[in-house]
């Protein structure tokens, strides 16, 4: 989809059809906002990420409320703008890596696509503008000054020795801060307003600082930048933004935004609104502490398939439209809180089980010879691709006389309701025969290397016995015919709800998950899945959902990724004494 400037933005069908908000408090101002003509009838958002990283899956709501907004608004439209103000954090990767993962969601700005520094020549005429209106000065305190003057929030600050320079001074010492003349931190521009206000923000904030670094747009053109707040409104305004929607920790920086572009005057005072940004149990939301998982080697990138970035959930297999109906079906609200990891992989698993198509993989391969099967005959059984989607069809998948079963669905010594294979016991093969376990063969150690089993001849549908009854169903893969494969088993990356939580101490890094990735190498697929696709999604019967690896498979060669299992097994874990 493009989407040319001044024109509206349409969102993903799926998601305009099927997860997309009767209302919240935000749609509420704006259908108002519409009624009474406030903006003329203009709708426009922006999303304005900084890009000092990966998006993650809180982002993911952002997106979606944003561009959500401007799609359900005739003419509506929605900026991508960089926020690219602090370059000693950003880098041109992370600028592809953003617009990768808006796109994949199901969004595009056409060429409605900004960047803060297009506007850097304009943000510094506007700040000499308020030099001269007495709004703001030089000041040479430190870094460290800078806090011990700003007080607390029960406690004034205190002016700052250089507040009453003369707006030529100031005019003067800004000018060669723009040429270069002073060193990194010597000096900084702050806004003149209230250093008694109750409102730290607007205790004479830092509205440029001296950063000598090269910048990923301007190179070497500037070295002195916007502090966020001070450029953020602006941008908003330049742009003619009308509704600007930002996080609940905005809040306090609102009066900020509205003096600055109170004070100069502008045309269009976008109106912002918070919303609760999105804190999902089990992981942690901070691109500085997923940058500290990447840095240090934790996890393997940034696309991780453990982490919750869109780039590391793609890779792992989830489907943008599943993101798309989470992010609708936790709403938007005014108030801070935990969101359930699980209400994401219901999601998921929602999604994937309408999609994904049924196969038969053994993860943890036993032997099983079928001793009354004769060793030279194949069968070619008919088996059912989605039971939920009949247009899916079915397949053939070859049977002989030596199958793999899951480890897990023998037991020497069954526990009472174990109705899968034992010593003397029977159990049904899925789309095949009724076997009964006549013989276990162990290796020296005792260990059970493989099961002598004898089918009910007449038991596989169309037969005499077709319809007799055994307690327990499981899947296997014909010997013979089975693809070698590893299978990376994912799971949560935290062992706790909130590791970065201070009751929990400082270190969210203690509370990683030991087992939130399990690399199987041994595993047995049904030949169908030889040149499994990444973008086709599969659910391994009884085990989960999984997908091929974008990078790692190649045909002949699978790698697969588990996206999620068929149940939250961490709901029964937190259940038990």
């Amino acid at each position: 989809m493009t989407t040319p400037i001044n024109e509206s933005v349409t969102p993903p069908k799926d998601a305009a059809e099927n997860a997309a908000p009767a209302s919240d408090f935000i749609r509420d101002i704006v259908a108002e906002d519409n009624r009474t003509g406030k903006h003329g009838g203009r709708v426009v958002t922006r999303f304005p990420p900084e890009p000092n990283g990966y998006l993650h899956i809180g982002h993911a709501k952002s997106i979606c409320l944003n561009f959500g907004i401007a799609g359900e608004n005739p003419g509506g439209i929605c900026h991508l703008r960089f926020d690219d103000t602090n370059p000693a954090r950003e880098d041109v990767e992370y600028v592809d890596s953003i617009q990768e993962d808006v796109r994949w969601m199901g969004f595009d700005w056409g060429a409605n696509k900004f960047y803060a520094s297009d506007y850097f020549g304009r943000l510094y005429d506007f700040a000499v503008q308020l030099i001269k209106l007495g709004k703001a000065y030089v000041c040479d305190l430190t870094a460290a000054e800078l806090i011990e003057y700003r007080g607390a929030p029960t406690v004034p600050g205190k002016e700052s020795p250089y507040r009453n320079r003369s707006v030529e001074e100031n005019l003067d010492l800004f000018a060669r801060m723009r040429a270069g003349e002073f060193a990194d931190g010597a000096k900084t521009l702050r806004a003149k307003i209230d250093m008694a206000s109750p409102n730290i923000h607007l205790r004479d904030p830092a509205i440029y600082r001296i950063r000598k670094v090269g910048h990923h747009r301007t190179g070497s053109d500037w070295c002195i930048y916007p502090m966020y707040d001070y450029a953020h409104c602006l941008s908003d305004s330049i742009e003619g933004i009308t509704h600007s929607i930002c996080t609940l920790e905005f809040e306090v920086h609102r009066p900020l935004y509205d003096w600055i572009l109170a004070e100069l005057n502008t045309p269009c005072h976008p109106q912002q609104i918070e919303f609760a940004r999105l804190n999902l149990g089990y992981t942690v939301m901070s691109k500085r502490k997923l940058l500290q998982l990447v840095e240090e080697n934790l996890v393997t990138g940034w696309d991780d398939p453990r982490m919750p970035t869109l780039a590391g959930l793609r890779r792992r297999g989830v489907t943008p439209g599943a993101i798309r109906h989470f992010c609708a079906r936790i709403g938007v609200t005014k108030y801070n809180g935990l969101t359930d990891i699980a209400l994401l992989e219901h999601s998921i698993r929602e999604d994937l089980n309408q999609q994904a198509l049924r196969v038969m993989a053994v993860l943890h391969p036993l032997k099983v010879v079928l001793t009354n099967y004769p060793e030279d005959q194949v069968e070619e059984l008919e088996a059912v691709n989605n039971p939920e989607d009949p247009a899916a069809g079915s397949r053939k998948v070859p049977f002989s006389r030596v199958i793999y079963i899951e480890r897990d669905d023998f037991m020497e010594q069954p526990l009472p309701k174990f109705f899968r294979l034992a010593p003397g016991k029977e159990v049904r093969l899925r789309y095949a025969y009724i076997i009964k376990c006549v013989e276990v063969v162990k290796d020296a150690t005792g260990a059970v290397t493989e099961l002598h089993c004898t089918i009910d001849p007449d038991s596989k549908s169309g037969g005499a016995t077709a319809g007799r009854k055994v307690k327990g169903t499981i899947h296997w893969v014909s010997a013979p015919h089975a693809v070698d494969a590893t299978v990376r088993v994912y799971d949560r990356l935290f062992t706790v709800p909130e590791p970065d939580s201070s009751a929990n101490g400082c270190d969210f890094k203690a509370f990683m998950n030991p087992k939130s990735l399990e690399i199987l190498t041994n595993c047995k697929l049904e030949p169908s899945l030889v040149e499994a696709k990444p973008e086709t999604r599969y659910q391994f019967e009884r085990l989960g959902y999984f997908r091929a690896d974008p990078i790692d498979s190649v045909p002949g060669v699978p790698v697969f990724n588990r996206i999620i299992s068929l149940r939250d097994s961490w709901a029964k874990e937190q259940g038990k004494p």
